[in-house]
């Protein structure tokens, strides 16, 4: 996973680096199960996986006060390692865990160390529940430790009854398999390969292992080329320009490529590029979009001619002359991987016939209840057969998904006319030879809360494959890219051989996830030559000045070294922009005028230079070094000596700035004459010191530069007022009151200046900053917001412009307020129902704004529940400028002491989900909440019940009892769900059954007792239902063994369901594989 430097973000499940630190907590008790390490030379090359299992116990977790938390070391394959974990969260709201290498900084240059780990919260209650995530990572000195940033909510993880924590102790497992070492700074993969990867954006690898496939269908990166884009069209605004733009990169560039503007054109914003998707929705989603892009143009209908195929849905009677078939297209195939070992068996479970009788025969119209045969057969496959496998499913018995990771084989060579065509239909084309060659392989590496994703690729279907992993692109094996990838489990060489011991094996999480087939027959028209011609020219005049651009500053780089950037400021920059842009110290150096000199240059050769640049002949010119001081502002220190103005520039930069960072700031000073011309500076003395000003207008609330003064340090500020009043326009002799401006950071220190004391007793030196201005009278004062200079720095440094959105419409800017960082709640919510005409501010609800995923925070800020606006805009280390707010019905205290729930309601026969806000005393329960409820909502009929789940990222966790407290509902993260329960035709009843009684019996007495038709009662399921889930049953099983004796009758009580048959199509485009913590892919535009 590529290295991301942006600051963390609420996403879900992908590692995230995190700085390497030289602070290590105390040691923990621990348990380690190690397999015997090689030597400990740190350049071997490890050729066998070395893997340990290390178990780290945490007492006293709740009480851990730092905020980063090693473990002891452990070695595996010669390395050190240890496991780092944020107990707070490393700035989000989940535990925090990685992998780091133990002594990376006493490593030689250059070190690099490759291994694949799972790191694990062990649930000490219930072991099923552990949340384990894997990944894998070259460790080298720019990436020494890598893991998770956001492991597991902290609300689960602190929570007692959730068994992670017991006792106050949390236990942590690892698991490490070291494999050789890479050399992967200096691998240049066109070098060695011909071909360059895609840079990940920080969780998007799964997109990019689908681009390089698609990228390497020849036939389709030829139809991308050939959409209609034009000069205008701008990268960010148009997906097909976007994606022509990244393929040609691809297919020209010596790099990695980056993929932000494809993103952009998707209408995606930071935080979509940190959400890891599922890699088969993304391919849907791409192709049904570009499919769309291109209806109209010379290139309709390539989607539907390299993926689309079509089966037929058969019901056939076996005893009369009938059948009825539905013929339906597909872009792809689902296959089950649970209980095959390989793709031909999933066929054959694909096209498995059905047998409908017993007491479930099929209506065939005029025939009436007939014994029938129900199945799929293959119309036609397509040119490029893409087969998702059906790795993630839900666990019923375990409430949770899945991934599958058992062993799943799949060809080199598919033949999908095997066995005399048994897949295929009567009618399908038997000229048509379905013999497919492996193209592609995507791989997830990693369990069902996230991971990584690869490709293998064979571009030419040669022998030879290619491992596309975000930027970098190797060579591998057949073996390598096949067997590999089947799953199941590997067993490691023993390290002892004298030994009987048990062979170690363990589960292997990298494995086959999509795998695409190109049909020989079709081979050569897709596998077709792609090259200049078939690109726009605006395009490729386009990207060749992109890459000239790219190549200059590549260039510009690479030779940064020999130069050396000079900004001088002048009084022209102060005068510019003090007063405008800034306020405090004296200038913005980057709006300045800068120079790149090439370091070998005598600074007297620059002078000339600028005497050109500026008209400022080289005797009038003096140059001042800037210092940074111990207070962090920043003022010229001192003049330049002639002995270093016949310096090197590069030479100077290096005496000037400690920080080596290729600048060099300086001051001109020039003297200016009677006329305005500029005139050489006064000389200057050890007793002489330059000070700048600045005047205040407290009238007009404006702060201006008005120039610099050379004064004595034996002086005082009385002798120069006259002097100060001519550079302020006002008279000799006004009354004036000066202040030094100190610092500005963390808060203003501005102090009133001594008119009678000498600038060396009031401690004022080269540099200082006096402001000064007219005192107002004591009338006007009050008149006057600010009356005098400190109060006007006060409010410029705590002056903050807020965004205000509407929370119905966090996207958009609702108006603007100019607010103190230092008002309290009271004055924020005072401003902003002024603002929209509100009488009363108490009904204002303000929400604080998430930097990271760009969206509000979930829950909103409390009534006085922070003490100033400066609270309100902070999120971890981020500041925002950007607030929410919403106008209740009833003031925000009063609202406070209720419940609010939101609640999506289901329908119970329409498509509808509808979003009721409940509003409850927090002493109510949920059959309050569903009394509520069912006065808001349309129900399916006037006597249907209903009931109250809690789901997350569309999974089931809990049916509420309606006794529950709402008081306690965590509605943050989680959704609540309202929806019609399961009913029974006619009303409940109890019903005796017999021991050794089968379905099949009990189905005849219920039929004959609620009086329905056998052509109706054939349509009918029956369900064991136990805690809200049905098991459906068949015919033979025996229903007693289902129940348990009862006296007492509640909400949990089993009971036998009835409901109709299913009979709706397959829906072939139906995402079964989707990781439950991942939300849908969308392109918006």
């Amino acid at each position: 996973m590529t290295l991301m430097t942006t600051p963390p973000v609420d996403q879900e499940d992908e590692e995230m680096l995190v700085p390497h630190t030289d602070i290590v907590e105390g040691p923990q008790p621990m348990e380690v199960s190690q397999v015997e390490p090689a030597n400990t030379n740190e350049n071997q090359q490890v050729e066998e996986p070395q893997i340990m299992k290390f178990t780290w116990t945490i007492e006293n977790f709740s009480r851990l006060n730092t905020k980063k938390h090693y473990s002891d070391i452990f070695v595996v394959g010669g390395y050190k390692w240890r496991i780092l974990i944020f107990p707070k969260g490393n700035n989000v709201d989940h535990l925090s865990m990685y992998l780091d290498v133990a002594d990376s900084s006493a490593l030689p240059y250059g070190w690099s160390r490759y291994a694949q780990f799972s790191l694990a919260v062990v649930n000490q209650v219930h072991h099923k529940y552990s949340i384990r995530k894997d990944t894998q990572h070259q460790f080298n000195a720019r990436e020494s430790d890598w893991g998770f940033t956001p492991f597991m909510p902290l609300s689960d993880l602190y929570d007692p009854s959730k068994g992670y924590i017991v006792n106050d102790t949390v236990v942590v497992e690892a698991e490490v398999v070291v494999r050789k070492i890479l050399d992967y700074w200096s691998y240049d993969s066109k070098k060695e390969t011909g071909f360059v990867g895609l840079k990940n954006q920080g969780a998007t690898c799964y997109m990019n292992s689908l681009l390089q496939t698609l990228y390497h269908i020849p036939y389709f990166r030829k139809a991308v080329y050939h959409m209609p884009t034009t000069e205008n069209d701008m990268p960010i605004g148009s997906i097909p320009l976007a994606l022509q733009s990244l393929f040609y990169k691809l297919q020209y560039n010596d790099t990695s490529v980056a993929t932000k503007e494809l993103t952009k054109s998707f209408g995606w914003d930071t935080y979509d590029s940190f959400m890891q998707h599922d890699v088969q929705e993304l391919n849907r989603v791409l192709c049904e979009k570009l499919e769309d892009k291109m209806k109209g143009t010379v290139v309709e209908g390539t989607i539907q001619k390299l993926f689309e195929g079509h089966h037929m849905n058969y019901i056939e009677c076996i005893n009369v002359d009938y059948k009825s078939t539905r013929k339906e297209s597909f872009y792809d195939l689902q296959l089950d991987v649970k209980g095959c070992r390989d793709v031909y068996a999933s066929f054959d479970k694909y096209v498995e016939v059905e047998r409908l009788e017993g007491d479930n025969k099929y209506h065939a119209e005029e025939h009436g209840l007939q014994d029938a045969k129900k199945g799929v057969l293959f119309i036609e496959f397509p040119p490029v057969l893409q087969l998702q496998l059906k790795r993630f499913e839900y666990d019923f018995m375990r409430d949770t998904m899945v991934k599958i990771n058992d062993r799943y084989e799949f060809p080199l060579q598919l033949d999908l006319d095997r066995e005399d065509r048994k897949y295929l239909s009567p009618d399908a084309d038997t000229s048509v030879r379905n013999l497919y060659t492996l193209h592609s392989v995507l791989v997830h590496s990693g369990g069902v809360h996230g991971g990584h994703y690869y490709a293998f690729i064979r571009p030419t279907l040669s022998d030879q494959w290619y491992k596309f992993d975000d930027e970098r692109v190797t060579k591998e094996d057949m073996k390598r890219a096949l067997e590999e990838q089947y799953g199941g489990e590997e067993e490691l060489p023993q390290t002892n051989p004298g030994f009987n011991n048990t062979p170690f094996k363990f589960t292997k999480y990298s494995n086959a996830y999509m795998l695409v087939y190109i049909r020989e027959s079709d081979k050569d028209k897709i596998i077709c030559n792609v090259d200049e011609k078939d690109i726009a020219e605006h395009l490729k005049i386009r990207l060749k000045k992109e890459q000239e651009e790219e190549d200059d500053k590549r260039r510009y780089k690479a030779q940064a070294h020999l130069y050396t950037i000079i900004k001088v400021a002048r009084d022209e920059d102060l005068l510019e922009q003090i007063g405008k842009d800034i306020y405090f110290d004296l200038v913005d150096h980057d709006k300045v005028r800068s120079f790149r000199i090439q370091k070998q240059t005598p600074f007297n050769d620059f002078k000339e230079e600028l005497a050109k640049e500026f008209g400022i002949p080289v005797q009038y010119q003096r140059y001042w070094i800037w210092a940074k001081r111990q207070n962090h502002t920043y003022r010229p220190n001192r003049p330049l000596t002639p002995q270093e103005e016949a310096q090197p520039v590069g030479q100077l930069r290096d005496m000037s700035n400690k920080a080596h960072n290729a600048e060099l700031k300086l001051f001109l000073e020039v003297g200016c004459g009677p006329d305005l011309r500029p005139i050489p500076p006064p000389d200057k003395t050890r007793e002489d010191i330059m000070l700048f000003f600045k005047l205040y207008d407290p009238e007009k609330g404006e702060l201006r530069y008005v120039g610099r003064l050379l004064v004595k340090l034996s002086g005082k500020p009385i002798e120069y007022i006259a002097k100060l009043n001519q550079m302020a326009g006002f008279a000799p002799d006004e009354e004036i009151e000066l202040y030094e401006e100190i610092k500005f950071e963390p808060c203003v220190m501005c102090e009133h200046l001594d008119k009678r004391c000498s600038f060396r007793l009031s401690q004022i030196e080269d540099g200082d900053i006096i402001c000064f201005q007219k005192p107002l009278p004591i009338a006007s004062e009050e008149a006057c917001q600010y009356p005098d200079v400190p109060s006007f720095l006060e409010y410029v440094h705590n002056r903050q412009i807020v965004h205000f959105r509407s929370l119905e419409r966090p996207k958009e800017d609702d108006f603007c307020l100019e607010l103190s960082k230092i008002h309290t709640y009271d004055d924020v919510v005072e401003r902003v129902a002024h603002k929209i005409g509100l009488d009363d501010p108490s009904k204002i609800r303000l929400t604080s704004h998430n930097c990271y995923s760009q969206q509000p925070k979930p829950q909103p800020i409390k009534y006085r529940g922070v003490e100033t606006l400066s609270e309100m805009l902070v999120h971890y280390n981020q500041t925002s400028d950007i607030l929410y707010y919403e106008v209740l019905d009833i003031p925000l205290p009063e609202l406070q002491g209720l419940k609010n729930l939101k609640v999506a309601f289901h329908h119970a026969t329409k498509d509808e989900v509808v979003i009721h806000n409940i509003r409850l005393p927090k002493q109510s329960t949920i059959g309050d909440v569903i009394d509520e409820l069912k006065t808001k909502v349309e129900l399916s009929h006037p006597n249907a019940e209903l009931r109250l789940l809690e789901v997350f990222y569309h999974k089931i966790y809990k049916i509420f009892p309606p006794s529950e407290k709402i008081e306690n509902i965590n509605d943050q993260y989680w959704t609540l769900r309202a929806e019609e329960q399961v009913q029974n035709f006619g009303e409940p009843f109890f019903l005796v059954i017999h021991e050794g009684e089968t379905l099949a019996e009990v189905k005849l007495r219920i039929q004959k007792k609620l009086q329905v038709s056998d052509e109706e009662f054939s349509k009918w399921k029956f369900a064991f239902m136990s805690l809200g889930q049905p098991e459906y049953l068949q015919d033979s099983d025996i229903v007693f063994k289902r129940f348990q004796r009862r006296d007492v009758y509640g909400a949990w009580e089993q009971y036998l369901g009835l409901e109709h048959s299913d009979t709706s199509p397959r829906r072939t485009y139906v995402n079964q594989n989707r990781n439950t913590f991942e939300k849908p892919v969308k392109i918006y535009n």
